[in-house]
């Protein structure tokens, strides 16, 4: 089967649904959907031997394939949506990075008409609102304390397509923009913070329901000054995101994050810039210059680790292979949790007749042999 069916049956393979695994089981699509039945003359697709798990939700992503969200034209945004949707990120939201205040306004403005066309699935603003002793790769002097009014600008130029928005929220005005945002049901994330304990506290209490790329960008666990890991860990609002690419997070500290705060409360993300999906090289990350060396974004100037190159379908296998998560694990962290968190859960993030027929096909390895998006093959299991 190539392009879109009316009606095909996936059988044979070890189905991961809300509810456990199913082996032997099968998926049918309709149309664009799942369906619970399915209709005479359907065709059959044997995947036997294979996984069958919902397409993967990525909630923070700068570009792939070559590509930026953060500068790109839009045919050069879908360029990059369309190397995340090879390796089965069906459902992704654009990262901006630090900027001039009117330049992200417009790059909002452009990302909104994307996700109106249904090619991506909302924007987040990574910076300006950030601490500058803990900024990674955004530029020093486009810095600025969290202002709601600004915050409000950013979130109006996106038209109703802003998703997440990540703030030092102990900078002055931080617990303020936190409010907004939540008044605006726009996702507060706590990140590029050095915020203490407390301080994380109240940011959770304001509205905070995130932690960007848990562990990166903010103060380590001390014995005396948990700081904000313990914080965002310990409280059942909050999601963490972490990235699972063997390079920001040393193996103990992912099994840490899912055995403290639970497999429900985890979001695997990319933080991908251009280089994902495409190789080594010279890249920019905003206004920045990032050198890709084996598959590591670094910063030219000062060397800071500049997002990443991990696609998804990477992460899963690291997670299930090296890391030894169950595979149900797995999927709640890359697909339901994030379309939960995104207000998406009644179209994607799971196997379920009535949403859309998003789904990844992998063999026993975990290698990625198939991508579905909204019924239509990406990559086909049977070329």
């Amino acid at each position: 089967m190539s392009g879109s069916a009316h009606s095909t049956v996936l059988s044979g393979a070890r189905v991961v649904l809300p509810t456990g695994t199913v082996a032997g089981g099968r998926v049918i699509v309709e149309r664009d959907r799942i369906a619970g039945s399915a209709p005479e003359g359907a065709g059959i697709v044997d995947v036997s031997g294979h996984w069958i798990v919902p397409g993967f939700v990525d909630m923070h992503n700068h570009g792939g394939g070559g590509a930026s969200f953060t500068s790109g034209t839009p045919e050069e945004v879908l360029r990059g949506v369309r190397t995340h949707r090879e390796h089965g990120t069906t459902t992704l939201v654009a990262s901006t990075v630090t900027g001039d205040l009117d330049e992200l306004a417009r790059r909002a403005a452009l990302l909104a008409e994307l996700t109106q066309q249904g090619e991506i699935a909302g924007v987040h603003f990574e910076g300006p609102f950030i601490n500058p002793c803990r900024k990674g790769a955004h530029k020093a002097d486009l810095l600025r304390d969290p202002d709601p009014a600004e915050v409000r600008k950013l979130v109006d130029a996106a038209h109703g397509t802003a998703r997440m928005f990540t703030l030092a929220t102990e900078l002055p005005g931080g617990l303020d923009s936190v409010r907004l945002l939540a008044e605006h049901g726009v996702i507060a994330a706590i990140g590029h913070t050095d915020s203490t304990y407390d301080q994380t506290r109240q940011a959770i209490d304001a509205g905070a329901t995130v932690a960007t790329h848990l562990y990166n960008a903010m103060p380590g666990l001390e014995h005396r000054a948990p700081g904000p890991i313990a914080a965002l860990l310990e409280d059942e609002r909050v999601t963490v995101e972490l990235i699972n690419d063997g390079t920001h997070l040393h193996p103990a500290m992912l099994e840490l994050a899912f055995r403290h705060a639970g497999a429900h409360r985890v979001a695997l993300i990319t933080d991908a810039m251009d280089a994902a999906g495409f190789g080594d090289g010279t890249y920019h990350l905003g206004p920045l210059e990032v050198e890709v060396k084996d598959g590591v974004a670094r910063l030219v100037e000062g060397g800071s680790i500049a997002g990443s190159t991990l696609t998804l379908d990477t992460a899963f296998k690291r997670s299930v292979t090296v890391d030894r998560l169950p595979v149900e694990s797995v999927v709640q962290a890359i697909s339901a949790n994030p379309a939960k968190l995104l207000g998406l859960y009644g179209e994607v993030g799971s196997l379920e007749p009535g949403k859309y027929a998003d789904l990844v096909v992998l063999d026993a390895a975990f290698d990625l042999k198939g991508v579905m998006r909204r019924g239509e093959w990406i990559v086909n299991p049977l070329s």
